[in-house]
């Protein structure tokens, strides 16, 4: 099981969510800690690329239903089990959180 942690703001900004973009969210990690466990291979509607000028930061992409796309940023850390993926989040919402990843 990959192991992860959440910097300050992207709890801040998980918490300006609503209880269905949470719920979303909450979906779209099951898959994406699924495709971290079989190796790292992300399915394409995961939508996972990397963010221009941020060396070593990623992002995850998916329906927040209505609206625009929901966004949430996040980087490899050092593993804290061998050979086990570590995921720090970093920021969560929209196309703006990309201003500051």
């Amino acid at each position: 099981m990959p192991t992860y942690e959440a910097l300050p703001r992207f709890t801040t900004d998980l918490d300006r969510l609503t209880p269905e973009q949470r719920r979303r969210f909450r979906q779209t990690v099951m898959a994406f800690v699924e495709d971290l466990r079989a190796g790292g291979r992300f399915r394409a509607g995961l939508r996972v690329k990397r963010v221009q000028r941020a060396p070593g930061i990623y992002e995850l992409t998916w329906s927040m239903g209505t609206g625009p796309a929901g966004r949430a940023t996040w980087q490899y850390g050092p593993a804290l089990r061998p050979g086990t993926p570590h995921v720090i989040w970093r920021r969560i919402g929209t196309h703006d959180i990309l201003t500051g990843p």
